[in-house]
């Protein structure tokens, strides 16, 4: 039997009917309420949250700091106050 150009390129004992790989799935973060907030500030995907953006957003209100906030840089981290987030909200939440 002859072996053609397609069969020598495929894998020796290669399952061609084999599976996608299943993608792992995403840790959902829970958020508390933000009135229970105590912390003096909080991290971008909760401030995106309660903010009801999306996180690259707050990061990109930071990188060209012309958003209606701008957060403090704590170790390269950036780090949102809460008094600030409920001052954009609308004061007494």
């Amino acid at each position: 039997m002859e072996t053609t150009h397609k069969d020598s390129l495929a894998a020796p004992n290669a399952q061609t009917n084999s599976p996608a790989p299943q993608k792992e799935q995403e840790e959902v973060k829970t958020f508390p309420k933000f009135e229970s907030v105590t912390c003096p500030a909080v991290d971008t995907e909760s401030a995106a949250y309660y903010l009801n953006r999306k996180p690259q957003t707050l990061r990109s209100w930071a990188c060209y700091e012309n958003g209606p906030i701008r957060p403090t840089r704590i170790n390269g981290r950036l780090a949102w106050s809460v008094a600030a987030l409920r001052n954009l909200i609308g004061g007494d939440i």
